[in-house]
């Protein structure tokens, strides 16, 4: 069987997890193997995602770790089974890695939830603040690849303006506030961040500066839900592209971020009202 060159971020993480699931019955790699009559060879391929498992395989390997949790293993079942590409594939050899993992983590989440400080979600954003945005990196990108990346967010927007997947985000008062393209395209991003906050399916939550300080202060976080919370996953901007976090510490740690934001941020209508009032200021820098 040939292995896979470089295996997907769904496809490493139903790895993981059969790691995890053989790490919590205390089996040795060799002893698994041995139950399920493979190669200690390919049960670490197998973990390492370089070949794949059939629904019937993990199912084995539940069995043979003694694992009981039933959503768990029909929700990694359903992974197994999975064929096909997402559209993002179309971009691989184009962008980075990184663009097109979080693509496909967006696509699988059964809910998402964003907080961000230095700049509004790039689900949310329009074209010309999205392209703006990749303007402004250094060293500066061919007017090109701006083009390409801006495309590119705004294809993975049709996720939440389907409706298809709910989302969440907190957004501090800095993101509101900082101008990527000039004042008439901070205005026309905060009319559309309006606009798609009464959309059925988007909560749009603005943490301002009166408040002290929050979790999550300085980063840019995705919680992406599975379809058990053991398929959760969160996901940190970095300098270097994106960090993927799965464990079960990483997981609960962020849970207790998001509920913290979700007691110290505004509601949605005085997030509007607030969104409004930074507008004006906007349009008008010298009053």
């Amino acid at each position: 069987m040939a292995l896979r060159p470089n295996p997907t971020l769904r496809q490493r993480r139903l790895g993981s997890e059969l790691r995890r699931m053989r790490e919590q019955a205390g089996l040795g790699g060799s002893e698994l193997a041995r139950r399920l009559g493979i190669s200690p060879a390919q049960m670490t391929q197998m973990e390492q995602a370089r070949i794949g498992v059939s629904p019937e395989r993990l199912r084995m390997v539940a069995s043979a770790c003694g694992c009981s949790n039933g959503p768990l293993i029909d929700a990694l079942a359903h992974m197994a089974s999975e064929r096909g590409k997402g559209w993002w594939e179309e971009y691989r050899g184009v962008l980075t890695v990184d663009f097109l993992e979080v693509a496909e983590l967006e696509a699988h989440a059964e809910g998402l939830t964003f907080c961000t400080t230095a700049y509004i979600p790039g689900l949310l954003q329009t074209r010309a603040y999205a392209s703006a945005v990749f303007a402004r990196l250094f060293p500066p990108l061919p007017p090109q690849e701006i083009e390409t990346r801006t495309e590119f967010r705004i294809r993975r927007q049709e996720l939440v303006r389907s409706g298809a997947t709910p989302l969440r985000t907190f957004i501090h008062e800095a993101a509101l506030r900082m101008q990527f393209g000039g004042p008439s395209v901070l205005t026309g991003q905060l009319q559309a961040l309006l606009d798609d906050s009464e959309q059925p399916g988007i909560s749009v939550r603005i943490v301002p500066f009166a408040v002290d300080t929050f979790p999550g202060a300085g980063e840019n976080l995705t919680f992406a839900s599975g379809p058990v919370p053991e398929l959760d996953t969160v996901e940190v901007d970095v300098s270097q592209g994106a960090l993927f976090l799965e464990s079960p510490a990483d997981l609960a740690n962020h849970r207790a971020i998001f509920s913290r934001l979700d007691t110290t941020a505004l509601g949605e209508r005085e997030s509007r009202e607030f969104i409004r009032s930074i507008m004006k200021e906007a349009k008008s820098p010298n009053a």
